[in-house]
């Protein structure tokens, strides 16, 4: 399987007619077909349904779709990690972020290395706690931002400081709106909306089950999420009140924190035995330099 070949393919699934995917790459109608066929047959499997007009991707296709996007993803990256010379370090440093006000401190520690290296740019990427470590494992990336319950076994990490604590996003209409925190007994019969990462990570390092006395199941759970921007508008709605960490207080939603105070753990993380950029080893640095007073920096 040719990388030339995998470029033409994601344009014509792009522009979906074989004409246009040509006009765009330079070539020849017959050519790209050539190129298409030459394609399916080292896969094996019929990549496209062809019609006079247009041509759409088969299942196959769009599993091979998802690859390639992800091969050119992890080319485009090994050459960005290229870019460092001796003199000028340069390159760029893929970022997963969970929704959290710790990205704060990443912003700090970001700023303050574009005063010496100014050539080092910086992709920010939000998601969830899959999206990140799917991205990890596959070199998408270089480092995750991981809000507990995490399984960090499969890589290295540094705890980030943070003053954030778990609550309960509620309408300011509501019955418990004027609360000043949240016991256990309050949650009981209340409709909730709760993390996906919490529903489904019933281990050791889950502190709200920990807070809950691992009774989850006495929870009326009407919803799951997994970033909390949307459950803001279920809260609006009043289908529910929802678990976060985020104190956000916007029109008509209110955040009360839970009592005891419960402090979620954040890390910071990176694969096992991953070989550093330049860029990428300067931001490591600082990322010890910053967070950790008992880690040493790795060589």
């Amino acid at each position: 399987m040719e990388f030339r070949a995998l470029k033409y393919f994601l344009i014509a699934a792009r522009e979906g007619s074989i004409t246009k995917a040509a006009n765009r790459l330079g070539l020849t109608q017959p050519n790209l077909s050539r190129q298409i066929n030459m394609l399916e047959r080292d896969i094996g499997k019929k990549l496209f349904n062809r019609s006079n007009y247009k041509i759409e991707l088969t299942s196959d296709g769009v599993l091979l779709k998802k690859r390639a996007e992800e091969i050119m993803d992890m080319v485009d990256k090994t050459r960005e990690d290229f870019k460092s010379s001796d003199k000028i370090i340069a390159g760029d440093i893929y970022i997963g972020a969970a929704e959290t006000e710790a990205i704060s401190s990443i912003a700090k520690i970001i700023k303050d290395i574009r005063k010496d290296f100014p050539n080092i740019i910086y992709h920010i990427n939000s998601g969830n706690y899959g999206d990140i470590t799917e991205k990890l494992d596959k070199g998408l990336i270089d480092f995750g931002i991981l809000i507990e319950p995490a399984d960090l076994s499969l890589y290295d990490y540094v705890d980030i400081p943070t003053n954030e604590v778990w609550g309960i996003l509620a309408r300011q209409d509501s019955k418990i709106a004027k609360k000043k925190f949240i016991e256990k007994k309050d949650l009981i019969n209340l409709p909730m909306i709760i993390p996906t990462t919490i529903a489904k990570n019933k281990s050791h390092n889950n502190q709200f089950l920990k807070w809950f006395n691992d009774d989850i199941e006495k929870l009326n759970i009407v919803l799951t999420k997994n970033l909390v921007y949307n459950s803001i508008f279920m809260v609006k709605e009043g289908l529910g009140y929802s678990l976060t960490i985020n104190n956000i207080n916007t029109e008509n939603i209110c955040f009360i924190p839970l009592k005891p105070k419960v402090k979620p753990r954040m890390n910071i993380v990176w694969k096992k035995n991953q070989v550093f950029s330049p860029a990428s080893k300067i931001f490591l640095d600082r990322i010890y330099n910053s967070f950790s007073a008992k880690a040493d920096s790795p060589k």
